[in-house]
Order: C-alpha cells, then sequence, then structure tokens
C-alpha cells in the first residue's frame, strides 16, 4: 500500500514532505506533487508535515479522491514529472488557493 497525494495539494505545491522522505519517491509537475507508489515504503512520514492534509495512504484516501490514487500512479511515471528531493518554496499563489477544495481543473499534467 503506498501514500497517495490528493486534490488539496493542486496549485499550492508545499513540498515539506519531500524533506522528510527516506526514499525519494515524490515527483514534481508544474503545480502538484505526486507519490511514485512503486517507491513509497509506507514510512507516513509525509503525512504530518502536508500543510493541507493532502496525503492519504491508498487504503484511507477520501472517495471523492479516488480518483488520485491511479492518477498518482499515472503522473509518477511520465518522463517529464520528475523526482523532487529537496524543498522549494510552495506556488507564489500558493495562499490564494489552500482553502480552495474543488480544484481538479486547475492541475496542470505538463503534457503540452
Amino acid at each position: 500500500m503506498a501514500y497517495v497525494v490528493t486534490e488539496a495539494c493542486i496549485r499550492c505545491k508545499y513540498t515539506d514532505c519531500v524533506a522528510v522522505c527516506p526514499v525519494d519517491c515524490f515527483r514534481e509537475g508544474p503545480n502538484f506533487l505526486v507519490i511514485d507508489p512503486d517507491e513509497c515504503i509506507d514510512c507516513t512520514l509525509c503525512v504530518p508535515e502536508c500543510p493541507v492534509n493532502a496525503i492519504y495512504a491508498e487504503d484511507d484516501v477520501p472517495a471523492d479522491q479516488q480518483e488520485f490514487i491511479e492518477l498518482n500512479a499515472t503522473l509518477a511515471k511520465h518522463p517529464a514529472w520528475l523526482p523532487i528531493v529537496n524543498v522549494k518554496a510552495p506556488l507564489p499563489d500558493h495562499a490564494d488557493w489552500k482553502d480552495v477544495s474543488h480544484k481538479r481543473d486547475a492541475l496542470d499534467r505538463g503534457e503540452g
């Protein structure tokens, strides 16, 4: 069972989680992070680090966020989504998006 980054991360992209990951399983897109399920070792260290509570164990992903399980697996393998191992500043307008609950349409997959 891997951990999954869900909708709350979109347009915020806090990277506090990256700092504690012992296996570098996070991948970075233009405005979102994902966890590579093949790399995640289920250590749980990233969960409390996320300031927007976007990370869940796969079995605990809320019903309305289930599509993010497959989305993490797919985007983690996308050639443009590279591993992120160092903390970066959140996106410039992260504060405007932090409390927005429906932002799937704002996800930039970096596919052109």
